[in-house]
C-alpha cells in the first residue's frame, strides 16, 4: 500500500512506531516504478510476487526474503490471491551501528535469500531469518511492553545474522591467522566510514592505501575481497547516493548537483549516474519533479 507518492517517490509513514512500518500485505493491485528512503523487505506466506528492480525481473516465492535496499527503483507486481509480510525500516535506525553502513551498501541493488536451498547451513540461515521476521510481526501488531526496543533489536539481530554470514572471515581473508583476519576486517571497515564522510570530496587510491597502510595494489585486492566490489565501485556508488538526494531538491542544477556529489564533470557523472541508475540525471529529476497546484 503506496500512501505518499509524489512523482516515483514514496514517503513512507512511519504511523504508531518510530522507523518501522508493517504490512501484513493481501493486495492483488500492482505498484508502479517508485523508490523510498526506507529499506524494504518482502516475505512472501502465499504465492509468488513479481519484482523488478532496476532491469532486473524475478520471482519471490513464500518464504524467500528479499531486501531492498533505501533509493532503488522498483515495481511490484501481485498475483490474483496470495499474502506478504512487508516491512519498511528507516534506514538511519540502523547505519550508524559501527560496520551497519558496510553491510547495507553490499546489499545494493538487492539482496535474495532463498527458502529452499540445496545446502544445510543455507536453509538453517533461511529459517533463522525467517523466524526473526516473524517475531518481528508479532511483536509490531501485539501489545506487549516494551515492543519498540524489542522490534529493534530483532530487526539489529537480523542483519547480524546475514552480516556475519556474508562477511565470513575465512572467505574474506582466509589466508591469514585470526588475529590477522579481525585486523583487516577493522581496517576495511574504517575505510568503508571514511568514504562515506568524504564521497564528494577528491578521494584516491593512494590516499585510501596509505590510510590502510598497505601499497595500493595490495589494498585494491583486499577491498574487493571485504566489500565485493572495487573501491571505485563503492565511491562511485556513495557519490550517486548523495545525488540523488540533491536531484529531488528543485532549485538546484544538474551541473551544482554534479560537482557537490564529487564529479568533476557533467558528462562523466551524467554516464556513470545512467550507468547504475538506469535513467539520466534529468530524467530522474523529472520523474521526481513535484507537480505544480
Amino acid at each position: 500500500m503506496i500512501e505518499i507518492l509524489n512523482g516515483i517517490v514514496e514517503t513512507v509513514a512511519f504511523n504508531g512506531m518510530n522507523g518501522v512500518r508493517i504490512h501484513h500485505n493481501r493486495e492483488t493491485d500492482n505498484y508502479p516504478i517508485h523508490w523510498h528512503t526506507a529499506m524494504e523487505i518482502i516475505m512472501p506466506f502465499k504465492n509468488d510476487y513479481g519484482i523488478t528492480i532496476g532491469s532486473n525481473e524475478m520471482v519471490v516465492e513464500p518464504d524467500d526474503i528479499i531486501i531492498i535496499p533505501p533509493g532503488e527503483l522498483h515495481t511490484l507486481k501481485a498475483p490474483s490471491s496470495g499474502s506478504r509480510l512487508i516491512v519498511l525500516i528507516d534506514y538511519s535506525l540502523l547505519c550508524n551501528l559501527k560496520g551497519m553502513d558496510q553491510l547495507l551498501h553490499s546489499l545494493h541493488p538487492y539482496c535474495i535469500i532463498r527458502g529452499k536451498n540445496n545446502d544445510d547451513l543455507a536453509n538453517e540461515l533461511s529459517a533463522s531469518l525467517r523466524d526473526c521476521l516473524l517475531e518481528i510481526e508479532s511483536e509490531y501488531f501485539g501489545g506487549t511492553p516494551f515492543r519498540e526496543a524489542r522490534i529493534y533489536s530483532l530487526l539489529i539481530n537480523f542483519f547480524v545474522i546475514i552480516g556475519r554470514e556474508s562477511g565470513n572471515l575465512a572467505a574474506m581473508f582466509g589466508n591469514f591467522t585470526t588475529n590477522k583476519q579481525h585486523e583487516y576486517v577493522q581496517k576495511f571497515m574504517n575505510i568503508c566510514s571514511y568514504i562515506n564522510e568524504h564521497c564528494t570530496e577528491d578521494v584516491t587510491v593512494d590516499e585510501l592505501a596509505s590510510l590502510a597502510g598497505f601499497s595500493k595494489f595490495h589494498f585494491a585486492r583486499l577491498f574487493k575481497q571485504f566489500t565485493n566490489v572495487s573501491y571505485y565501485d563503492y565511491l562511485t556508488r556513495k557519490r550517486i547516493e548523495h545525488a540523488e538526494a540533491l536531484l529531488i531538491t528543485p532549485d538546484i542544477s544538474i551541473t551544482e548537483v554534479a560537482m557537490q556529489s564529487g564529479f568533476n564533470s557533467l558528462s562523466t557523472f551524467n554516464r556513470v549516474f545512467k550507468n547504475v541508475k538506469g535513467c539520466t540525471p534529468s530524467e530522474y529529476k523529472g520523474m521526481n519533479r513535484q507537480p505544480r497546484n
